[in-house]
Formats: structure tokens, sequence, C-alpha cells
């Protein structure tokens, strides 16, 4: 995107009629809006940045639109869906007026993530080793014992470096009251943050100005940070260490993002087939011989990691990958095993996770829930299913979920078999009014409110946790919608998160 000819495209124009583009603007009753106050007036941390926006007439963001649009296309931002039946790959669905976040706001949050993650770290440790919290807990060590994506087969293994959350992406959602909320856990193989990037690129060309009065922290250096990190638990000395990134393929949904993160990081991008075990080492085969690997940024699920111990038919895998990394002789990042801490059930103990193995309150909220595995907790669900949102624990994306109060009876009735069927594998959560944004509806080309969430990126070493200042704000583009996953209509904002007053 740095092209000549892109830059071109992206001059800004010169500003509008005095006819401000949020003027008139239909604030969504009882939502939070991030840029907008109750009562239609710019929030203070933004108000100038806010009014360098509003000058575009909706001539000129419907043309910036569709030239960011073209631009993504050209750069192969994109994603496959699968939902449709034809693996169809589309453009990353993006809206150019971006979501702000005010340094005091910011700053709290910072804090309340990295007392997150360092809490679920330790909860991780204690699960794969004594499990003291298991012998405390007896409904946390059911949950957890028999969740699906605990993998007791690692449990006594220390991953090299001491550190199992390298990456986490922690979805956020901001209540009527302007709350942040924890909405889930993402502790495997957070994907995303590819479009972060591309997205400030494009922001930052079109409205450099107001980008400028905002005084936004930089998010580019993400893959340097993030090359840091996996170097600092090579199980070898951390400035000779090979680092790898292990895809699929091209034909996984998150390809774009796999490549883009190997390219900016200046690693190799490799598939099963590049890497093999020797005397519980890991290789990769290039052209001048084997070479040996000491880390890799794994985006393949637990289950196909390795035919040894995994599904034995998975060929995205590494056979002897487990046996090298219990020898201490590679590290991957995310560790194998992490999923039993995003497992939805485990979310409603994170709280009770942060006051035992750090001894505070939890800095940021979570939405209360409701666990189906507990008796009274699933009468009370099976009862008021059409005012309640129900997930299935180890699904994601949006799927394996009923949103009550929109859904049709013949949707309720189907999961209340269900969850009497498995009650352990739903818990419930009444709505929580989202948050919205000021979004452009190319259809009546107009900026209308969208319904917003928020994923933040953390890096941990073995000195601590990082926290990206900025984060990809997914956006329900849907008038109407609370479902901001791009493979159900969802799209995404640039989100820009405003420095400490000098």
């Amino acid at each position: 995107m740095e092209g000549s000819s892109t830059q071109a495209q992206f001059q800004a124009p010169e500003p509008g009629p005095s006819r401000g583009l949020f003027t008139d603007y239909p604030s969504e009753p009882g939502a939070y809006d991030e840029l907008l106050d109750e009562h239609g007036a710019p929030r203070a941390a933004f108000r100038r940045a806010i009014a360098l926006l509003g000058a575009r007439s909706s001539d000129e963001l419907a043309r910036a639109q569709a030239l960011a649009e073209l631009s993504l296309l050209n750069q192969g931002v994109t994603f496959s869906v699968y939902s449709d039946n034809r693996g169809a790959e589309k453009i990353f669905p993006f809206c150019l007026v971006p979501r702000m976040v005010a340094w005091n706001d910011w700053s709290r949050l910072k804090s309340g993530l990295e007392q997150r993650v360092r809490a679920i770290g330790l909860f991780l440790d204690d699960v794969y080793g004594p499990q003291k919290i298991l012998a405390q807990v007896p409904l946390l060590r059911d949950l957890v014992l028999g969740a699906k994506l605990y993998l007791p087969k690692l449990r006594g293994v220390r991953p090299p470096g001491g550190v199992r959350l390298h990456i986490a992406g922690i979805d956020l959602i901001r209540d009527h009251e302007g709350t942040f909320r924890v909405l889930e856990d993402n502790l495997r193989t957070p994907s995303g943050v590819s479009y972060v990037i591309e997205n400030r690129l494009i922001t930052k060309r079109i409205f450099p100005e107001a980008f400028e009065e905002a005084r936004v922290h930089r998010v580019d250096h993400y893959p340097t940070r993030l090359a840091e990190t996996l170097r600092s638990v090579s199980p070898e000395d951390p400035d000779r260490a090979t680092c790898v990134v292990l895809t699929p393929g091209p034909y996984n949904s998150a390809y774009f993002e796999h490549s883009f993160l190997a390219r900016t990081m200046g690693i190799e991008l490799v598939q099963a087939a590049d890497l093999f075990v020797d005397d519980d080492q890991v290789f990769v085969r290039t052209t001048r011989g084997p070479r040996r690997v000491h880390v890799i940024y794994r985006r393949v699920d637990d289950a196909f990691l390795d035919p040894e111990v995994f599904r034995p038919d998975s060929l995205l895998g590494v056979p002897g990958l487990m046996r090298a990394y219990a020898a201490g002789n590679v590290a991957v990042a995310n560790a194998p095993g992490n999923g039993v801490a995003d497992d939805k059930a485990v979310y409603a103990f994170v709280p009770e996770i942060i006051r035992y193995y750090l001894g505070e309150e939890p800095m940021v909220e979570q939405v209360p829930t409701f666990l189906c595995g507990r008796d009274d907790d699933r009468a009370y669900v099976v009862d008021n299913l059409h005012q309640l949102v129900v997930k299935a624990v180890d699904e994601a994306g949006g799927y394996g979920m009923l949103m009550g109060p929109s859904a049709k009876q013949a949707e309720i009735d189907d999961f209340r078999r269900r969850i009497l069927a498995d009650p352990r594998r739903y818990i419930a959560q009444h709505r929580v009014e989202l948050s919205t944004c000021p979004t452009w509806d190319a259809d009546k080309r107009v900026i209308a409110p969208r319904r917003v969430d928020l994923r933040p990126y953390i890096l941990s070493s073995p000195e601590g946790p990082w926290v990206l200042p900025g984060g990809l704000s997914r956006v329900a583009l849907r008038e109407g919608s609370y479902v901001v996953n791009s493979s159900q209509g969802g799209g995404s904002k640039d989100t820009w998160v405003q420095k400490e007053p000098a």
C-alpha cells in the first residue's frame, strides 16, 4: 500500500459543506455511543477530531469508502467464508469511520487486561500442574476435567520459557453505561490483528488531519513485538533462534493473516510438510539442508498438531512435534491445551481465578453468566430462553448461539432440547446492549449507529504482558444486528486509542 498510485488515491479532499455528516445522527435508544454523547454532541476527548470527520460530505465519504475497498482487494486483504458452501474469498468488510477510545479509559482497560492475562496464565500452569484450584473448587474441577479442550496428556509438561499464553485476544463490549466488560477470552489462535494494521494504513491516509488531531497510538509495531515475544521463549539463544509460522495452508480462512504476519516479522511461513522431527528436535527443510527450529507460532488447532498424539488422520500437523515440545526443544505459541481456559463455562470463574492467584479484585467487569451445568441456573435458563443469549461453550464465530430476544419459537424449542440433553455444553447471559459507533451505510449514504465490540491483543513474554494500544473493532453492519462476526455479516473499524496528554 506504499505505492505512489495508491498514495495519490488517498489525497484528502477539501472539506465538505458546513452541514456535517453527524447532523441528525439517529442515536440508538438505550445504547452508549462511542463518539457522540446522549445529546448528539461529540465526546470531549475527541471533539476536534470528530468535527474534522464530520466536515466531509456524503459524496466524499462514499468515494473514499470505495477507494478503501479497492485498496483492500488489491492488497488481498480477504478471508474465506465456509458457511456459503463454496469457501468464497471475500474482502474483509471495513467501515472508514473510526472507533475512538480516550486515554483515561484505555489506561484502566490496559491494566485490567494485563491482570487478566497474568491470572489466566497462572491458572493454566496449575491446571496442567498440581491442580490446586481444582481441589478447592469442585464445580470448576468438573468443568475443566470434562472440557473438550482440556488435554490431560500434557499434564506435567512445562513449556519452554515458562509461557503458555503468548498471544491473547480478549473480546470486550461496552454496556449502556459505557463500562467495558469482557465478553470472552480467545487464548488458542486469536486472529484479526492483521486487519488492525491494514485498517490503520487506510484511515491515516484518508483522514490525516483528524488522525493527527486525535493523537493516536501507533499499531504498526505489533509484528516487531510479536517476533520479540516469540524469540524470548526460545529454548536456546533468543538472538539466534529460528522462528516459523505454521499454517494449515492457503485454504484456511485466516491465511491472509498467516502470510502477513510471517512477512512482516521476517520469518518463514511453513506447512506441516516443511517440518520434521529428528532426535526430539524440529527441523525445517530448506534449499541448504535442514535447519533447527526453536519456536513455532502455530495457526493450526490442537487436534491437528501432531498425528502421533492427537488425530491420527491429520495432514496439517507434524509427527513427533509433541515429543519435541515435551522435551523442551521447541516452543509452541500458543501452548497446546490453552483452550480449556477460553471455554465459555470456565469464563464464569475468571474473577475467582484472579482473586485466587493474584489476591486482587478484577479490574475489568464481565457479563453475569448462567452455567447450565448447575441445576438452579439450568432451570432458570430453560424457562427464560426468550430473553437470554445462549452459547455453546466450545463454539466460536457466532455459531452455536441463540439470540433469544429475536429468535423464533422453533429455535427456542430446539435449544431447550439441546440444553436438557447436554447442559454442560451451554451457558447463558442476559443480552447486554452493546455500544454503538457511527458507521457508513452505503445503501442510504448516511452515517448511522451500528453495534461494536473490541478485541485488544496482548503479548506475553517471560518479562510479562504487553497490550497493543488499539485492537480490532468489529461492527455489526446490518441495522439492528448484534452479531459482529465477519462470517455472519459483520465488518471492522480502525480503533484510535488516544495518547496521554503531554
